[in-house]
């Protein structure tokens, strides 16, 4: 799945993924990543996520990383929020008050692009991208967190065959497979979501279940 393919979504508008309201999960289950007011949060792939405004409303200081700049553009004007914008080697930064978005393709940041992450935040990120890229997105995102750092991982899972992603469905056995080696993985809560889903229902699908895990880096 390359960026082109994430362009034309936005350009056509066809970002169901988009939610209109804070994630529940999130709200509910932040407190486990041990983070305080002013710590830094990665949200990658983070599209326009109206989840960054909540953490930053609860002082948590907010670095996205987007590929879209329809998506950024968006997210700054739909929210009313003042920012600058700044050229990079890898694109463009988007800098306001707390929350910051790094226009560009996830694999080409790397750590010292960034402020000091405390913790990362992936509801959607994980779940965007297709069995064969996910690998590789764990091992990059590992390398941009430090060893302090926790991450609060949403995922969906169903039956695959039943629908073409994204999203996709990511088990908990995947979740093991891509970060048992580095992480301790603390599988939070499952969540029975169809009947909350009718965009799902009408494509078919028999089950959905929305997971929470709760990652945090295995040192030895």
């Amino acid at each position: 799945m390359q960026a082109d393919f994430w362009h034309q979504r936005w350009q056509a508008g066809e970002i169901g993924f988009h939610k209109h309201e804070y994630n529940a999960h999130m709200t509910r289950f932040i407190d486990l990543l041990g983070i305080e007011q002013g710590d830094h949060i990665l949200v990658p792939l983070c599209g326009k996520s109206l989840d960054m405004i909540w953490l930053r409303e609860k002082n948590f200081r907010v670095t996205g990383i987007e590929i879209s700049q329809l998506a950024v553009d968006g997210f700054f004007a739909e929210n009313n929020i003042e920012h600058d914008i700044s050229e990079h080697e890898w694109g463009l930064m988007y800098q306001s008050n707390g929350i910051n978005i790094l226009c560009a393709d996830f694999f080409d940041i790397h750590s010292a692009d960034l402020p000091h992450i405390d913790a990362v935040y992936d509801r959607a990120s994980l779940i965007a991208l297709p069995q064969d890229m996910r690998p590789d997105y764990v091992a990059h995102l590992t390398t941009l967190m430090p060893d302090t750092a926790r991450s609060l991982l949403i995922t969906l899972d169903y039956p695959q065959q039943e629908m073409d992603g994204p999203p996709f469905s990511v088990s908990g056995a995947e979740v093991r497979r891509l970060f048992g080696q580095q992480f301790i993985i603390e599988p939070i809560l499952t969540d029975d979501c169809l009947a909350n889903e009718p965009r799902f229902q009408e494509k078919g699908l028999s089950r959905l279940d929305e997971r929470v895990f709760l990652l945090t880096r295995n040192i030895p």
